[in-house]
């Protein structure tokens, strides 16, 4: 019997929209060379009949949704969870936002194995509804899930508030490893290589962007700090952020590109992540994966992940003297780069998370006859 999967919660293949996306793609092409049918449900803008076609071997189910914003992924999810209940086949469901509508999966009894993702009602960017409404969907996909997936041992931790450890597995998020990648795209920037730090996050208070542009700007440091994400002139955070800038800090706006992307972690002297909550931070895994030593905040999540290949920061002032013990030992720095390597080929290697994935589905697959 050929060993078949549903990938729900995500906005679908090709990956084109954060990292959930990169690893549903990941996944779905490691399955299918290995002889699995795969289905991904992807989300389309427009009205129209759910259509399906192939892509490079793995079926899709495009489902058309008119709204937008969060309202159009709570459509989506609900079309895509019906659907995949009527088909009967064992799913895999990347976030639990909906996770109430897998309800639908447990009374059709389809196996369905749920990436518990970070711990969304925790973040300070929401407010109370909504940190309500992630919070029932937490328990909901814990209760409701026949099998958790933790990508931290943190988050493992987290979940046995509900369920047994027996129900949880923690396998990482997962990146490639760079190297030999052109200098263009960091010059066309105007950036130097090896004379910059990225910070590539998403501009909330949580994500500690402010502390790090702070403790950058208290004094000359020879080197840029380049700051990827869009900030608007309309949003007090952002304009808190860039007021705090000195001249060393370089705001380059939203990048998507992967090769360009790619191209700063790789030739850039260090990377800042400043992030407070979550679990296995997939931009943290893929500086790892660019031998990027890092500077981040203190927490369990970073810490974990990240190892002897960082110095760790809790304020602006803490930053600013990572920066600076960084930046004065070119030897200390290539020790972090060395030890960015070791870390992300002990744990983070893409065909090791896919594997793991792969041996851990295979146990939700209706018995041979």
């Amino acid at each position: 019997m050929t060993p078949a999967l549903r990938i729900l919660g995500t906005r679908g293949v090709p990956a084109a929209h954060g990292g959930f996306e990169t690893f549903a793609e990941r996944l779905a092409l490691h399955l299918v060379a290995r002889g699995w049918r795969v289905t991904v449900y992807c989300q389309q803008d427009g009205t129209g009949p759910v259509t399906e076609d192939t892509w490079q071997g793995v079926q899709r189910v495009h489902i058309p949704v008119a709204a937008a914003g969060p309202k159009g992924t709570i459509v989506f999810d609900w079309i895509a969870t019906r659907h995949a209940a009527r088909a009967g086949e064992p799913c895999l469901t990347l976030g639990y936002n909906t996770a109430v509508f897998c309800a639908l999966l447990r009374w059709a009894r389809v196996p369905n194995v749920i990436n518990m993702d970070g711990i969304e009602w925790r973040r300070d960017k929401w407010g109370a509804v909504a940190k309500t409404w992630f919070w029932l969907n937490e328990l909901a996909g814990a209760r409701l899930g026949n099998h958790l997936v933790a990508d931290h041992p943190e988050i493992a931790r987290h979940l046995q508030r509900w369920v047994g450890p027996e129900r949880i597995t923690t396998i990482p998020y997962g990146a490639d490893r760079l190297a030999g990648l052109p200098e263009a795209p960091v010059r066309a920037l105007g950036l130097e290589p090896g004379r910059y730090a990225t910070l590539i996050a998403r501009p909330e208070p949580e994500n500690s962007v402010l502390e790090a542009v702070q403790g950058w700007s208290r004094r000359p440091r020879g080197a840029v700090l380049a700051v990827l994400g869009h900030y608007r002139d309309d949003h007090p955070y952002h304009r808190a952020v860039r007021a705090a800038a000195g001249p060393e800090v370089r705001f380059l706006g939203a990048i998507y590109e992967p090769a360009v992307v790619q191209a700063l972690r790789l030739h850039g002297l260090f990377y800042v992540h400043g992030h407070r909550v979550g679990g296995t931070n997939p931009s943290l895994v893929e500086a790892l994966g660019a031998g990027n030593a890092v500077v981040a905040h203190d927490n369990g999540f970073n810490r974990w992940v990240a190892g002897e290949s960082a110095r760790y920061f809790a304020d602006a002032e803490g930053a600013a003297r990572c920066f600076d013990e960084v930046l004065a030992d070119p030897t200390a720095l290539q020790r972090l780069q060395a030890a960015a390597r070791a870390r992300h080929a002990a744990a983070f290697e893409w065909p090791d998370v896919l594997a793991a994935y792969e041996a851990m589905l295979l146990r939700w697959q209706p018995a041979r006859r």
